[in-house]
């Protein structure tokens, strides 16, 4: 596999989502400079678009196609939510308060799913959703610490 080509074909991907004259606006981008970035010829074979970019067209995706493509190429799966969670506000107290609600909807769901000494597989897939949830939650309560950090004081 071409990885080259493998990246540009999700970058097109990403852009066509968005759309072209949205992409230019987010990323400040002309139509030609984006069209180079997924482009097969070889005289734009080394270029490739900016992470910041990548980052202000997946906020608008509907899909985050280049981060998907980058995890896939390493051998890694990601999850992806549609709930866009980290536009919230409320900030590190709020995730703490969703932390210990999942946590406690997990520890109720492993108490009924353990009643009769046996997980069945239906139950299995209710305890992991729950844990997906809860590691999201843990997810939004690092970006939120993170963002927190590099506020000035």
């Amino acid at each position: 596999m071409n990885i080259g080509s493998y990246l540009k074909k999700h970058t097109e991907a990403l852009v066509k989502d968005v759309g072209i004259e949205q992409a230019c606006k987010l990323t400040g981008k002309s139509k030609a400079t984006l069209g180079r970035y997924y482009a097969d010829s070889d005289e734009h074979s080394s270029r490739y678009i900016p992470v910041d970019a990548v980052v202000a067209l997946e906020a608008a995706a509907s899909f985050p196609h280049v981060t998907c493509a980058l995890a896939e190429l390493r051998g890694s799966t990601l999850s992806h939510d549609a709930r866009r969670p980290n536009a919230r506000n409320g900030g590190v107290n709020s995730d703490v308060i969703a932390l210990s609600q999942r946590f406690g909807m997990l520890m109720a769901e492993y108490h009924q799913s353990i009643e009769d000494g046996v997980i069945s597989v239906n139950e299995a897939k209710r305890l992991l959703k729950e844990t997906v949830a809860l590691q999201q939650v843990l997810i939004d309560m690092k970006l939120h610490l993170e963002t927190d950090t590099t506020k000035p004081v």
